[in-house]
C-alpha cells in the first residue's frame, strides 16, 4: 500500500526553545501533518545560533500539541547508543500518545566532525541502530550482535507502565547505498536540504521500495507578493548552499549536479556566509540560483504548483524547510490556502 501524502515542516533545533514550541502549536492548529526536528550541530555557533537536542525538544513539543506528529529528522546513531535512543523514544511516545512519533536516524557527518568521530563506515552502524531500536521497543527479550552496536535487553513485563508500539523508523540518506539500505530496512527515507524533483526521482530509483519518501525543501510564503514569498527560502537556501561547500563537499555532489548547480555558483555564497553570516549569504543567492534549488515558495499558487511537481516526482512527504519573517503567519497561510488544495 502506498503511503499517504503528507505535508510537514522541518524545524532546525538551533532556535530558542520557546520559539520552537510556539511554532509547533501553530502547526498543530493549522493542520500541518508533521514537525520534523533536524538536530542542529555546533557548527551553527559560527553564525550566532546554538544547537539543541532533538530528543529533549521532541518530548516537550509532544506535550504542547494535540494532533501534530513529532519526527526526529534526524538524530545520529553515532551520538547515542541505539538502546539509549530507544529509551529516549519511549519518553516521546509517552508524551505524545499513540501514533504521533516517528523515529529518524541519519549519519550527520557534520556532527561527527564537531565531535571528532569521523568514520567512513556508515551502513553497518545504521543497520545495527534500526535493528536495535525496533528490538528494544518491541518489548520482547532482545539479543543482538552487530558490526558496531550490540544489545542485550530483557523482556518488558506485562505490569510495566509503558507504551508498547514500535514507531515508524526512517533513515536519512543522500548516497545511493544508504538510500538502498533505507528501502530495505526502513519505513521511510528522508532526503537532505536542497532536494529537487530530480533528486526525488533519483532517490525513488535507489530506494527501490514503496516506502515513504520525505523531501526537505527550502520554503517560504506570502499571501500576495511573490518576491516577499521567496525571501525566506532565499535565506535558508543561502545557509544550506554554504553548508554544502564548507562541511559536506563530495557527499552533496549528486544533489547539486541534479539541481544543475556548479561549485563556482555557490562558492561566493559560502564565502559570504563565512564573512558576514546568513544575511550576507542570502544576498549572494540570485533568482537563477534560487530557482535551481526548486523552492516551495512565493504566493500560495506558486507553492501549490511546486508541491504538485514534487508529488509527481515521487515525494510522499513534503518537509518544508520554512524560514523568514512572520513564520507563524507563513504556517497559517500554508494551512489555510495550500494544504486544502494539495489534499483535494
Amino acid at each position: 500500500m502506498s503511503p499517504p501524502f503528507r505535508i510537514g515542516v522541518m524545524q532546525l533545533t538551533m532556535e530558542p526553545l520557546d520559539e520552537m514550541l510556539a511554532s509547533a502549536r501553530v502547526m498543530d492548529e493549522s493542520g500541518i501533518d508533521t514537525i520534523w526536528l533536524a538536530e542542529a550541530y555546533p557548527w551553527w555557533r559560527k553564525h550566532g545560533m546554538e544547537a539543541r537536542s532533538s530528543t529533549v525538544v521532541s518530548a516537550l513539543m509532544a506535550r504542547e500539541t494535540e494532533r501534530l506528529a513529532i519526527g526526529w529528522g534526524i538524530i545520529s546513531p553515532f551520538t547515542r547508543h541505539p538502546v539509549q535512543a530507544a529509551m529516549d523514544a519511549r519518553v516521546v511516545q509517552e508524551a505524545a500518545g499513540p501514533g504521533r512519533f516517528i523515529l529518524g536516524f541519519g549519519t550527520s557527518k557534520i556532527f561527527l566532525n564537531n565531535a571528532r568521530m569521523q568514520t567512513n563506515k556508515t551502513l553497518g552502524p545504521m543497520r545495527d541502530a534500526v535493528e536495535i531500536v525496533r528490538g528494544v521497543l518491541g518489548g520482547e527479550a532482545f539479543e543482538y550482535t552487530g558490526s558496531t552496536w550490540s544489545a542485550s535487553v530483557p523482556a518488558l513485563q506485562d505490569e510495566a507502565h509503558s507504551p508498547r508500539e514500535i514507531p515508524p523508523v526512517y533513515v536519512a540518506a543522500t548516497a545511493p547505498k544508504m538510500q538502498a539500505l533505507a528501502g530495505e530496512i526502513a519505513d521511510g527515507c528522508l532526503t537532505p536540504s536542497i532536494t529537487t524533483p530530480a533528486f526525488v526521482r533519483y532517490t525513488r530509483q535507489n530506494v527501490g521500495a514503496d516506502i515513504d519518501v520525505g523531501c526537505t525543501v527550502v520554503a517560504s510564503i506570502h499571501a500576495s507578493d511573490r518576491d516577499l514569498g521567496r525571501d525566506g527560502a532565499r535565506e535558508i537556501a543561502g545557509m544550506y548552499l554554504a553548508n554544502k561547500v564548507q562541511n559536506i563537499k563530495g557527499a552533496a555532489d549528486t544533489l547539486l549536479d541534479l539541481a544543475g548547480i556548479e561549485q563556482d555558483e555557490i562558492r561566493p555564497v559560502a564565502e559570504a556566509m563565512e564573512r558576514g553570516g546568513r544575511l550576507a549569504a542570502k544576498a549572494e543567492v540570485s533568482d537563477t540560483l534560487l530557482d535551481k534549488c526548486k523552492p516551495i515558495a512565493g504566493t500560495p499558487a506558486d507553492c501549490i504548483a511546486a508541491i504538485d511537481e514534487y508529488r509527481d516526482a515521487g515525494c510522499t512527504h513534503v518537509m518544508l524547510e520554512l524560514w523568514g519573517a512572520n513564520r507563524h503567519e507563513q504556517i497559517r497561510l500554508f494551512g489555510e490556502q495550500v494544504l486544502p488544495q494539495v489534499r483535494a
